[in-house]
């Protein structure tokens, strides 16, 4: 009888002492920061640039146009979800140079943009 009441005893206070170093373990612990990909392509029409945004959390993301002179021409705001996806027809730019800046999970990825007319056509360049 006395070893079944020690083995008891002994058994609540190992478990006890695994759950209090597996809580601190978990407070204790980091979590990284979420980052998102950004990546941009031009429209199968070759009159814009399409925007892809994968957050590894659901937040929004905002798109920035600027002209040279850094005037916002166009804001936008994508919706918060894991992975987004919008295009933007850029034909009615003028020739010059403009900026794309997106912010999506507290970075930022700007990009320049070159529009000039080629043969007739509106031409879009992103700078690496």
């Amino acid at each position: 009888m006395k070893n079944s009441i020690k083995l008891t005893a002994l058994f609540l206070l190992v478990s006890t002492g695994l759950f209090a170093a597996t809580t601190a373990k978990a407070e204790g612990s980091v979590v990284p920061a979420s980052k998102a990909e950004i990546t941009f392509s031009s429209l199968p029409s070759h009159k814009g640039i399409e925007v892809k945004v994968e957050n590894t959390n659901a937040e929004k993301a905002i798109v920035i146009i600027c002209d040279k002179d850094q005037n916002v021409i166009y804001k936008d705001a994508l919706p918060s979800y894991k992975k987004m996806d919008k295009g933007y027809v850029l034909n009615q730019l003028a020739n010059g140079d403009y900026t794309i800046e997106v912010i999506a999970s507290k970075q930022v990825v700007k990009k320049e943009i070159h529009v000039y007319d080629e043969d007739r056509t509106r031409v879009f360049i992103v700078k690496e």
